[in-house]
């Protein structure tokens, strides 16, 4: 059985732990240090967002199989107000808090698959992943 991980996201001390622990998940499956720090950073993108939007969630990190191929798989909840317009918010510089709007987009360009769903008054989920080429 895949290792499930599980992150509830309420404080920048949680970014930081989800952080920590995308990072050793992502060593375990034997990721380099580049892709490591690759997965840490969306992580904290997404991590972020949740905490300036929805103001709290969960970060859920697990191994994931697709085929052939084997990966890591990040999912971030939240019961927030939800986006009205995610293609708007998919957009670079486009930010309805106080960040530069690189977020959504800089994660979904740092993961191999980035997939958002997003219901206003229903929350937010987004799913990435990134494979393991080497």
């Amino acid at each position: 059985m895949d290792e499930t991980i599980n992150v509830t996201i309420k404080s920048d001390t949680d970014i930081v732990l989800a952080r920590e622990q995308g990072r050793a998940l992502a060593e375990k499956l034997g990721f380099t240090q580049i892709e490591m720090t690759v997965i840490a950073t969306a992580i904290s993108e997404i991590a972020r967002n949740i905490i300036e939007h929805a103001n709290s969630g969960e970060i859920i990190l697990c191994e994931h199989h697709n085929g052939v191929r084997h990966g890591i798989q990040i999912i971030a909840t939240d019961q927030g107000p939800g986006i009205p317009d995610v293609n708007k918010a998919m957009q670079d510089d486009y930010s309805t808090g106080k960040g530069l709007g690189l977020g959504l987009p800089g994660s979904k360009r740092l993961m191999d698959e980035f997939d958002i769903q997003s219901t206003v008054g229903g929350g937010t989920v987004v799913v990435m992943r990134k494979w393991k080429y080497t």
